[in-house]
C-alpha cells in the first residue's frame, strides 16, 4: 500500500503563507476529513479545517488535484494557510494524527513524481541543482535541466536508435528477402553519423565545475604573497598574513560569486622542503590541491607545478620585485586595485573554457560519461548486423541510464536526500 505523504512546500514558518501539500492515495480523504468538502479539481476556495473535536484550526485556500496529471503523478491537495509555526504544526499534526498520512521525507514528492513518469532522472537532477542555485550562472543551466533541455535530446537520440535498431531487425529477420530495401551500410553510416553528434554534446565541459564553484587554487613558496592576493580578492580578511614563511599551515577556502559564477578561492601552504611535521602536511595537501583545482594562480619564480597555471609576479611594489618577468601573465601591487581585477580578468576566461555555453546540452560529468560510451558504440559500427546491433543495444542502455530507467535504489537515495522536506 502507498502512504500519503504530507509536508510544507513553501519556506519554513514563520511567514505570510505556508503551503501544504498532501499526496497519495488517501489525500482526498485527508482533505476532506479537515475541510468537510474539497473544491473542484485545479479550484481555489476558502475553507474552514477544525479537528476532529470542532475546533477552527485555520481559515485557508484548498485546491484539489486529481492524479495523475499532477506534480506526484498522485490525487494532490494544497493548503494555502496562515504561516505562523503554531498554525503549520496543529494542520500538519492533525493530519498525521488520522493515521492515513505521514509526514514525507526530504525529497519524497519529487522521488514519485520520478516513479510515476511525471519527470525523468535528468529532470529531477536539474530541480536538485536549481534548489542549491546561489548564483545566476547556476539557476540558468540548472532551470534548463529541471525543464527537459537533458530529457528531449536524449529522447531524441533514443529515438533515432530505436529507428536504427528496428532497420537492423529486418535485415536480419528478412535479409534475403527482395522486398526488404534496407543496406547494411547505410544503417552503419547513419549510426556513425549519431555517434558523432552525441560525441560532439558529450565533449562539452560538463555542468559540474558550474555547480560546486570553480576552484581556484593559490599556489607558490612561502611568503610569495598568497595570503594577501586571497584576501584581495575575496575583498576580506580570510586568510592570516604576516612576513614569517610558513604562516599559512593548512588550506583556506573562501566562496565567491562573480560574473553569474561561483568561486571557491583555495589558499595553500608555502611550498618548500620541510623537517617540520605540520608544515609538511600542509605542503602534502597543498600539492594536492594544486592537482584537483581547476585553475591555479603561481606566485612563485620557478617554473609552476602545472603548465595550465596563471604565473602572478605578485609583490611589483617592492623594490627588488619591480623587474617583471617575461613569462608573467599577470603583474599586481597591492596597492594597485587594477592590477587585482587583472587578476580577475584572467580567471574569468579561464573559467569560461571549463563552463559549457549556455545554447549546449547541460550535461553533468556522469551523463557525459554515459554519452560517450553511447557515442564510443556507434562509432564503432561495422557491416556485421550481428554486432552493429550490439553496437546499438550499448548504446541504448548508456542513454537509458542517462534518464533513469535503470537507476538504483541506492542511487536515488542520495539524489533525493539534497532535497527540502516538502519538495
Amino acid at each position: 500500500m502507498i502512504d500519503t505523504i504530507a509536508a510544507v512546500s513553501s519556506g519554513q514558518p514563520p511567514a505570510a503563507i505556508a503551503v501544504i501539500r498532501v499526496s497519495g492515495p488517501a489525500a482526498f480523504a485527508a482533505g476532506e476529513a479537515l475541510a468537510g468538502s474539497l473544491p473542484s479539481p485545479r479550484t481555489a476556495k476558502l475553507r474552514t479545517l477544525r479537528d476532529p473535536a470542532g475546533s477552527v484550526l485555520d481559515r485557508v485556500l484548498m485546491l484539489a488535484f486529481p492524479g495523475p496529471a499532477t506534480a506526484t503523478g498522485e490525487d494532490l491537495v494544497e493548503i494555502h494557510c496562515h504561516g505562523g509555526r503554531a498554525v503549520v504544526a496543529s494542520i500538519l499534526t492533525t493530519l498525521v494524527d488520522s493515521a492515513t498520512v505521514r509526514l514525507a521525507e526530504p525529497g519524497e514528492f519529487t522521488r514519485r513524481a520520478l516513479t510515476n513518469g511525471r519527470i525523468d532522472l535528468t529532470e529531477a537532477e536539474g530541480l536538485a541543482d536549481l534548489l542549491a542555485a546561489e548564483t545566476e550562472g547556476q539557476r540558468r543551466v540548472a532551470i534548463a535541466a529541471a525543464e527537459g533541455n537533458v530529457s528531449r535530446s536524449i529522447e531524441g537520440w533514443i529515438t533515432e536508435l530505436a529507428i536504427l535498431s528496428a532497420r537492423i531487425e529486418a535485415v536480419l529477420d528478412y535479409g534475403e528477402d527482395d522486398a526488404v530495401d534496407e543496406d547494411i551500410d547505410a544503417i552503419a553510416l547513419d549510426a556513425r553519423t549519431l555517434g558523432t553528434s552525441i560525441h560532439d554534446v558529450a565533449s562539452a565541459p560538463p555542468v559540474d565545475a558550474l555547480h560546486r564553484g570553480i576552484v581556484v587554487v593559490l599556489a607558490g613558496p612561502p611568503n610569495a604573497g598568497k595570503s594577501t592576493l586571497l584576501n584581495l580578492l575575496a575583498e576580506q580578511d580570510a586568510a592570516i598574513v604576516s612576513p614569517i614563511a610558513g604562516t599559512t599551515r593548512d588550506r583556506i577556502e573562501v566562496q565567491v560569486a562573480r560574473g553569474g559564477l561561483a568561486y571557491r578561492l583555495t589558499d595553500t601552504a608555502g611550498l618548500t622542503r620541510t623537517d617540520d611535521i605540520v608544515e609538511a602536511i600542509g605542503v602534502g595537501r597543498a600539492e594536492q590541491a594544486i592537482d584537483a583545482g581547476d585553475i591555479v594562480l603561481w606566485l612563485g619564480d620557478g617554473a609552476p607545478p602545472r603548465q595550465d597555471a596563471i604565473r602572478v609576479h605578485a609583490k611589483s611594489d617592492l623594490p627588488d620585485r619591480r623587474v617583471v618577468p617575461t613569462n608573467a601573465d599577470v603583474v599586481i601591487s597591492q596597492s594597485d586595485p587594477q592590477s587585482i581585477e587583472a587578476v580577475w580578468n584572467a580567471i574569468s576566461a579561464r573559467a569560461v573554457t571549463l563552463i559549457p555555453s549556455i545554447d549546449l546540452v547541460p550535461l553533468r560529468a556522469h551523463q557525459a560519461e554515459l554519452c560517450r560510451t553511447a557515442a564510443h558504440a556507434l562509432l564503432d559500427a561495422t557491416r556485421d548486423p550481428l554486432l552493429l546491433g550490439e553496437n546499438l543495444r550499448i548504446a541504448l542502455k548508456a542513454l537509458a541510464a542517462v534518464t533513469g530507467a535503470d537507476a538504483t535504489e541506492a542511487m536515488l537515495d542520495a539524489l533525493f536526500s539534497r532535497f527540502c522536506l516538502g519538495k
